[in-house]
C-alpha cells in the first residue's frame, strides 16, 4: 500500500501542479473543457482577487508514488458567516485519480480544516462567491463542458458518498434546439408588454456603449436573487474582477438589455457563443495562438450559451420574459445559432426555469454540491 502525502502548496512550483493537475488527469477526455491557466493563478494573488479580502483558504496538493494524484482547496467566507450567519468551510478545485485513499485524505484534510477553525460543516465543491464555479456533476458525463462549469469524472460523486458526504444543493441545466419559428404568444405577448410598461430593448453600436450598463447589471442581478438560499452581495470589487475577466468575450450582439422610460435597467440576459471546443483546442491558453481560436467560434458557431439573466423583482411576473426571447430569437436566427445551454441553475429556482418552458427543453446536466457534519466527530 504506497503512502498518500498531503501537502500544502506554498511555492510556485506548486501552485503550477495545483493548476495544471486537472488538465493531465483529463487530457484525452473529449468532453473537459480546461479554465483560462492565468485566470487560475490570479484566483489565489489577493492583488488579483477580492474575495481574498474577506476570505481565507489554502490548497493542498496529493502525492501518491511521486506523483500528484489529487488536489482540493479549502475556503472560509468570513463575509458569509457575516451576512447570511453561515458558519462553514467550503472546499473546491478538487480532482483526484480513482483511488479512494486519496480522496480520503483530501476530504480529511477539509475536515481537519474546519476542526482547527472550530467549524462544524464543510460543504463543496464552490468557490469564494456565488459567481464561482460550483457544483459536482452527477449526470451528463458525455456532454461538453461550458466555460463556466466544472467537469468531473463519474467515479467523483461516488467516492464522496462512500466518506458519508450528503447532497447539500442541486443545480439542472438545460439544452435546447432553437426554434426556426417564434412562438405565438412570445410573440404576441413581447409587443404588449413593452407598450404597458413603457419598456425597449438598447441596441449597442459597440462594446464600449455596454460598459455603463455593466454594473447595473450586477445590481440588478443582486436584486434577481437575493431571495435564493446562500446568495451574498457581489461587491463592487468583485464586479470590476469578473468586468475584466469577461468583458473580453462579450459580443455587443449577444447582450440584451431592457430599460424602462427613464432608461433605468429592468432585465438583461447574456449570452456568448460556445467557446468551449477553441478552449480545448487553445490548451487554456490566450496566447500565442489561442486567441485564434476564440475569433473563430465567435464568427462561426451553431452553439450559444446563457450565462446571466436578471430581471427585477418588480417585473418578475408581469411577461417582461418575453420581450427578452423575442429578441434573442431574432439576433440567434440572424447569426445562425441552432442549439443553446443554460448556465446551472438551482434546482428550487422554478423562476427561472420556466423561462425555457416553450422552448422543449432537455434536462442534460445535473449537479450538486455535498456537506458533511463533523460536530460529532
Amino acid at each position: 500500500m504506497s503512502t498518500i502525502a498531503i501537502i500544502e502548496v506554498k511555492s510556485q512550483k506548486e501552485l503550477k501542479q495545483f493548476v495544471r493537475f486537472p488538465m493531465d488527469l483529463y487530457k484525452n477526455n473529449p468532453y473537459y473543457v480546461p479554465s483560462f491557466i492565468k485566470d487560475e493563478f490570479k484566483i489565489w494573488d489577493a492583488k488579483e482577487n477580492p474575495a481574498l479580502n474577506y476570505s481565507e483558504s489554502k490548497q493542498y496538493l496529493a502525492i501518491k508514488n511521486n506523483k500528484v494524484a489529487g488536489r482540493i482547496a479549502v475556503i472560509i467566507n468570513h463575509k458569509e458567516e457575516k451576512e447570511l450567519g453561515v458558519k462553514k468551510v467550503r472546499f473546491g478545485w478538487i480532482d483526484f485519480i480513482d483511488d479512494k485513499e486519496v480522496s480520503a485524505a483530501l476530504i480529511q484534510k477539509a475536515i481537519d480544516y474546519a476542526k482547527e477553525n472550530n467549524i462544524n460543516k464543510i460543504e463543496g465543491p464552490m468557490g469564494f462567491t456565488n459567481l464561482d464555479k460550483a457544483g459536482m456533476l452527477t449526470m451528463g458525463f458525455n456532454k461538453l463542458a461550458t466555460m463556466i462549469g466544472i467537469y468531473n469524472h463519474e467515479y467523483y460523486h461516488k467516492h464522496l458518498e462512500d466518506l458519508g458526504l450528503t447532497k447539500e444543493k442541486e443545480w439542472v441545466e438545460y439544452e435546447m434546439n432553437f426554434p426556426k419559428i417564434l412562438p405565438e404568444k412570445v410573440e404576441k405577448f413581447s409587443g404588449l408588454i413593452a407598450q404597458k410598461y413603457k419598456l425597449k430593448v438598447l441596441h449597442f453600436k459597440s462594446k464600449e456603449e455596454i460598459l455603463p450598463y455593466v454594473e447595473p447589471m450586477f445590481k440588478l442581478l443582486d436584486e434577481t436573487y437575493k431571495h435564493l438560499s446562500t446568495y451574498t452581495p457581489i461587491s463592487d470589487e468583485q464586479i470590476q474582477t469578473y468586468r475584466e475577466k469577461y468583458f473580453p468575450f462579450i459580443d455587443k450582439n449577444y447582450v440584451i438589455c431592457v430599460v424602462d422610460e427613464n432608461q433605468e435597467l429592468v432585465s438583461f440576459a447574456i449570452t456568448m457563443p460556445s467557446y468551449s471546443r477553441a478552449l480545448q483546442k487553445s490548451k487554456g491558453k490566450l496566447f500565442p495562438f489561442g486567441w485564434w481560436h476564440f475569433l473563430q467560434a465567435s464568427k462561426k458557431n451553431d452553439r450559444a450559451n446563457f450565462y446571466l439573466i436578471g430581471i427585477h423583482p418588480e417585473y418578475q411576473r408581469r411577461g417582461v420574459t418575453a420581450i427578452i426571447f423575442k429578441e434573442i430569437f431574432v439576433r440567434f436566427t440572424s447569426m445562425g445559432i441552432d442549439f443553446a445551454e443554460t448556465n446551472p441553475e438551482l434546482e428550487e429556482n422554478k423562476s427561472v426555469q420556466v423561462l425555457w418552458q416553450d422552448y422543449n427543453p432537455t434536462n442534460h446536466k445535473r449537479r450538486r454540491t455535498y456537506s458533511l457534519d463533523i460536530s460529532n466527530e
